[in-house]
């Protein structure tokens, strides 16, 4: 029988450089318009983006995540897929003030299955990511495809009953 032994190696958060930190922000201009995310970005992982606006600096982070069981730091941001982002829920309020394109306005009718976790059954000439906006509240990121808008909103922030919207 064979001992098997699990690795004490934990994942590390990982700093992004300047250089990576400007390539997010490139394909968010692109993306959304956004032109300067205001804080360090911070990864755990390949594709999860956090945003950190706090007052420690690299060496703090780094010797804070080795001294003490630290699960991340900052705010969950973004996910990086392929060469597009796509941002949290948090990550669009943080930016919301700099959201100038790729915003999908949801009417009363769509509004409530979008936030009950459906996919919106629409065709719209246009491929990739999405801000979904209702009035003046962003909430959510969608993916548009040929058909549809698929919907990223977490099982656990979905609403469970209609009754709540207008």
């Amino acid at each position: 029988m064979q001992n098997s032994k699990k690795s004490n190696k934990t994942k590390m958060t990982k700093i992004l450089n300047s250089q990576e930190k400007k390539q997010i922000e490139k394909s968010l201009n692109e993306e959304f318009g956004i032109k300067q995310i205001p804080g360090m970005l911070l990864s755990r992982g390949e594709e999860r983006i956090f945003i950190f606006q706090g007052d420690l600096n690299e060496k703090q982070i780094e010797y804070l995540e080795k001294s003490v069981p630290v699960e991340r730091i900052g705010i969950y941001f973004a996910r990086v897929i392929g060469k597009e982002v796509r941002l949290s829920i948090e990550g669009m309020h943080i930016l919301k003030n700099q959201i100038t394109k790729n915003i999908f306005d949801l009417n009363d009718s769509q509004v409530s299955s979008w936030l009950q976790g459906e996919d919106l059954q629409i065709k719209i000439p246009f491929r990739g990511f999405l801000i979904m906006r209702y009035g003046e509240d962003f909430i959510g990121c969608g993916k548009a495809s040929e058909n549809k808008i698929g919907n990223f909103i977490p099982k656990s922030r979905r609403l469970k009953s209609k009754s709540i919207i207008k």
